[in-house]
C-alpha cells in the first residue's frame, strides 16, 4: 500500500502532552490522513517493554482519532491495535519523536523503541524516532521536524524484513550543521552511572538513578558515532534477541 493511503498510528513514552508527539504527528499527517494518536496518559521513560497485566487500564478518548491511555508505551500500541481503533490495523506504527536520543544499549530500557517493538510483534512495520538533547537545555526539533518525513517516506517505500524495526536517532545540532543520514549498528552507551542518595523532608533516605550515560563515541559505525559527529542515525533493530554465535557451543555442551 502506498504511503498515503495507508493508516498511521502515533505513539510515544513521554505522554500525551509532550511536544515531541504533537512534532511526529505533523510527520505524520504530512504522509497520510488517515492518522491516530493512542499514547500514555503520562510520561512513561525508561518503562522499556512492559505491559500491565495485573491492573485494569482506563482510555481516555480526546478526540476523535486521539486516545490517552493510563499504561504504558507498549500498552498503548497493543490496545490501539487490538482495542480502540475501528476498521483496518494500522499499516505503519510510528513512536515519538523523543525528547532525548536511544542509542546503544538504552534502546533496551527506552519505552519510544518498546512501543515500536511492540508494533514490530504484531506484524506492523514499526519506526522509533528520537531527538538527541542536553538535559537542562531547550530541545532543538529543527532535525526532526526537518528530515523526519522524507527519512520515513524512503524507509516505509523500501520496506524491510518482518521482526525488524527502525530507530532513528537526530543530532543535537543546528541545522546547518546537519552532515547526513547514516544507517549504523547499535553502539556502546549505557545509562545508570551516576547514582545520587539523599533524604526527602521527613528524614527518609532515597536513591536515585541520574540520566548520564558511559558511552563510547569512537565505535566506527555506530549509532552513537554518527550522531555525535552530526549525523542522522537509522538503525535496524531485530526482534530475535538468540545469540546464534552461542548455539552450537551450548548444543555440544548438552548433548
Amino acid at each position: 500500500m502506498s504511503l498515503p493511503r495507508s493508516r498511521i498510528l502515533v505513539t510515544n513514552d513521554d505522554g500525551i502532552n509532550a511536544p515531541g508527539l504533537k512534532i511526529l504527528e505533523n510527520i505524520a499527517l504530512s504522509l497520510s490522513d488517515d492518522v491516530w494518536i493512542v499514547a500514555p496518559e503520562s510520561d512513561q521513560s525508561a518503562s522499556s517493554h512492559s505491559l500491565t497485566l495485573t491492573l485494569p487500564l482506563r482510555v481516555r478518548k480526546l478526540e476523535s482519532r486521539r486516545f490517552a491511555v493510563n499504561g504504558t508505551p507498549a500498552d498503548s500500541v497493543l490496545l490501539g491495535v487490538q482495542h480502540i481503533i475501528e476498521g483496518n490495523r494500522p499499516d505503519l506504527v510510528l513512536s515519538g519523536v523523543n525528547a532525548g536520543a536511544n542509542l546503544g544499549k538504552d534502546v533496551t530500557y527506552s519505552g519510544t523503541v518498546a512501543a515500536a517493538m511492540e508494533g514490530a510483534l504484531l506484524g506492523i512495520r514499526s519506526i522509533a524516532l528520537s531527538q538527541t538533547r542536553v538535559f537542562g537545555e531547550d530541545v532543538i526539533w529543527q532535525p526532526a521536524q526537518k528530515f523526519g518525513p522524507d527519512i520515513v517516506r524512503k524507509l516505509y517505500t523500501e520496506g524491510w524484513p518482518h521482526k525488524t524495526l527502525m530507530n532513528i536517532n537526530f543530532p543535537n545540532k543546528p541545522m546547518d550543521e546537519i552532515r547526513n543520514i547514516e544507517i549504523t549498528v547499535q553502539g556502546r552507551r549505557k545509562v545508570g552511572d551516576a547514582i545520587t542518595t539523599g533524604r526527602d523532608p521527613r528524614g527518609y533516605e532515597f536513591v536515585w538513578i541520574g540520566t548520564e550515560r558511559r558511552e563510547d563515541r569512537t565505535f566506527k559505525g555506530s549509532d552513537v558515532k554518527a550522531v555525535y559527529e552530526g549525523r542522522i542515525s537509522v538503525t535496524p533493530l531485530s526482534l530475535d534477541l538468540t545469540d546464534y554465535r552461542s548455539v552450537k557451543c551450548l548444543q555440544a555442551l548438552f548433548s
